[in-house]
């Protein structure tokens, strides 16, 4: 019977999976006929690249943008859903509220959370200065853009190798309100402000989140406000102001055996005959974070100008887990600023840019026994002070409007002290070695809307506070920062004005590479795992959307991308294991995903959207593979125009074929419980009004 069934869901999702590719070629023969007007050229879209703004054919960085219509193909919980249609990139969920992000496969060394991913909100930084950042706080609906640069960028973002991401909120008048409910006890409700207002430009972000979840233990809820204010006080000068406070409180349900998925894929971490489990437990992350900032652009003359931010943070976290119920207090301070200049010519462009970036974090962690969600004797009380900084200095030189460069260098710094403060006494510092990181890229405009380009540069990445002090309570003072260099090659081609065609390869080189490892108690550490060759190919084909000139089907857009990795562990020994040669731990071989846009009676939208994600090994033995999936989502959308307001009425099914995957895998997990089930087939209806 379970061979006969599996075959059916087999058969099912190829007879749709056929369907879909069928439909695809169809409708793109369609639109080969059709007449296009020349707007918003793909290629033409502006990318900012943090104050250095250029158009995407003729920048030499690998970038990929997320627009406003990807944007909203998310579900109010996550960003999942955008971020994975970009070649490069994936985001992770293993519960609700419980996220991983990486930029070529840089989720080794996260159990949750992202590291290694350089993270910014408008003009400041959401990343603190040991590269944590807490990505969940965040409600998709408060993003209206994003960039995503991916493999080093040391010359403007500093220390890190797997890529950075830059995040805008609105930049023009708005004033909506969305209320959705859907599977699992869902119930996403936000509101937002946004007007020019003399000299000022304000922005007001309300939210409210909270979910049941599909699994035991994985309620989640999160409450959300943002304030900013860009003032253009004087010609030259504008001061912006940024204020955001978030409340996330989800449980955590923790890994299951296979055998255990089979059996239930709704339970929750089981308990054993030494451990209890995560209910028991009522394991879950409660964090509090403020975060506001102040920054100032001012044009000094014709070809200099000068910027400058300051901005703190608070963090109040709590983690009761299996073992121990872990508090944690974040106090983070940093600073950004850079002189710049500029000067034009006729056919040549020079820009400069002299910089400093720094952070301090200070954090207090205070753990305990956990006696069923609540604080017991104490265990460990630690302090851990990390700071990090670096001096930038980089170059845009520009011929002809035809061959790009950027040339940059960084001097990186990172440092921590760390005191135990319970329940003896002893304290101690590392100070790692400061690392000049070179960046060099260029791009040729070969003909109008077609470029090559070519980049090579040396990326490092110390590790994080929670790497350095683990959630088994050690102080790890033998983990090194991983390195390496990075060298691609890429095209980009704007075919007419309806379709737009970018290619990449690369091949990084980095020596200790930082993995994650868990002990029989479920609590992670971390080790250096030797050298990794990481070899890839990205591709993206994306059209503009056509006007298909029928007042039935009446307009059509897709896109469709993917990436092709070759990643191995090479001279990689670890406890008398030789895993020399294996393939990369939690990182997919081949991820393919497309989105198709349908318009019908030219007021009725329909997004039909696909994600394949090839098998992975589990472990650095390679002794467990996950399986491959293929998982469909569908979005039904209808504006409605009343007097004053316009309601966006939105049906959105996710895991369309009712899929048994797993969202969030925990690698290198004790005991092999290394899978989190993802829901089934769910459904969100939600309404949009716009005054």
């Amino acid at each position: 019977m379970l061979n006969i069934k599996q075959s059916m869901v087999f058969a099912k999702h190829n007879l749709m999976t056929k369907l879909y590719f069928f439909l695809s070629i169809f409708s793109f023969s369609i639109l080969l006929s059709q007449k296009t007007d020349s707007a918003n050229l793909i290629a033409e879209v502006k990318i900012d690249v943090y104050k250095k703004p250029s158009t995407l054919i003729s920048s030499t960085k690998s970038v990929s943008v997320v627009s406003r219509d990807l944007m909203i193909q998310n579900i109010p919980e996550r960003m999942l859903e955008s971020i994975n249609q970009v070649p490069g990139a994936r985001m992770e969920e293993r519960s609700p509220g419980s996220y991983r992000i990486s930029t070529r496969g840089s989720t080794l060394r996260s159990p949750f959370g992202v590291r290694n991913v350089k993270v910014y909100l408008d003009d400041f930084i959401l990343s603190d200065a040991s590269g944590n950042t807490y990505f969940n706080i965040l409600s998709p609906e408060l993003i209206d853009r994003m960039e995503i640069y991916k493999g080093p960028e040391s010359g403007d973002y500093g220390s890190v190798t797997g890529g950075t991401i830059l995040l805008k909120t609105r930049d023009s008048n708005n004033l909506s309100a969305n209320l959705s409910t859907g599977s699992y006890g869902t119930f996403n409700q936000s509101f937002d402000w946004s007007k020019k207002s003399g000299k000022h430009f304000f922005e007001v972000f309300q939210n409210y989140y909270q979910t049941d979840s599909y699994r035991e233990q994985s309620k989640m809820k999160r409450k959300q406000i943002f304030f900013k204010d860009n003032f253009q006080y004087s010609e030259k000068g504008s001061l912006k102001f940024l204020a955001l406070y978030s409340d996330l409180d989800h449980q955590t349900p923790g890994g299951l055996t296979l055998e255990q998925m089979q059996l239930d894929r709704k339970q929750a971490r089981p308990g054993t005959a030494t451990l209890p489990g995560s209910k028991e437990q009522k394991a879950g992350i409660r964090n509090k974070m403020f975060l506001a900032g102040l920054s100032n652009d001012y044009q000094l003359n014709k070809n200099f100008s000068h910027f400058i931010l300051i901005q703190g943070s608070y963090v109040d976290f709590e983690n009761p887990f299996i073992t121990n119920f872990e508090n944690r207090f974040e106090k983070n301070f940093a600073i950004r600023t850079h002189l710049n200049y500029e000067k034009n010519w006729d056919k040549v462009s020079l820009a400069y840019r002299l910089g400093f970036e720094g952070g301090l974090n200070n954090i207090l962690v205070k753990n305990y026994d956990n006696n069923k969600g609540y604080e017991g004797n104490p265990q460990n009380f630690d302090q851990v002070k990390n700071a990090s900084g670096f001096y930038f200095l980089s170059q845009k030189l520009n011929f002809n409007d035809r061959w790009f460069t950027d040339i940059s260098i960084s001097l990186n710094s990172n440092s921590y002290d760390w005191k135990r403060l319970f329940p003896e006494t002893e304290s101690g510092k590392m100070k790692f070695k400061n690392q000049w990181l070179p960046n060099f890229g260029m791009s040729y405009l070969l003909g109008k809307g077609f470029s090559v380009r070519g980049k090579i540069g040396k990326g490092n990445s110390a590790p994080t506070n929670e790497e350095i002090r683990a959630s088994n309570h050690e102080f790890n003072t033998n983990l090194n920062p991983e390195y390496g260099w990075n060298k691609e090659i890429g095209i980009r081609k704007q075919f007419g004005n309806f379709l737009f065609v970018e290619g990449s390869y690369f091949d990084f080189l980095m020596k200790d590479a930082i993995v994650r490892r868990q002990n029989e108690a479920g609590q992670e550490y971390f080790v250096n795992a030797g050298e990794t060759v990481q070899k890839g190919l990205e591709f993206l084909l994306e059209s503009k959307n056509f006007d298909l000139k029928n007042d039935f089907f009446s307009r059509f857009k897709f896109r469709f991308s993917g990436n092709f990795y070759n990643f191995r562990f090479q001279n990689y020994k670890q406890n008398g294991n030789d895993f020399s040669g294996n393939d990369l731990t939690g990182v997919p071989k081949t991820t393919i995903s497309s989105l198709i846009n349908f318009t019908f009676f030219r007021k009725f939208f329909v997004d039909f959207s696909h994600f394949y994600t090839s098998k992975m090994p589990l472990n650095d033995a390679n002794s467990v593979w996950s399986k491959s999936n293929l998982v469909g989502n569908i979005q039904f959308r209808v504006p409605v125009n009343l007097d004053q307001t316009k309601l966006n009425l939105s049906f959105k099914i996710q895991n369309l074929y009712n899929t048994d995957y797993v969202l969030g895998y925990d690698i290198n997990a004790f005991g092999n419980r290394y899978y989190n089930p993802a829901a089934k087939r769910n459904f969100i209806l939600g309404v949009e009004a716009y005054f």
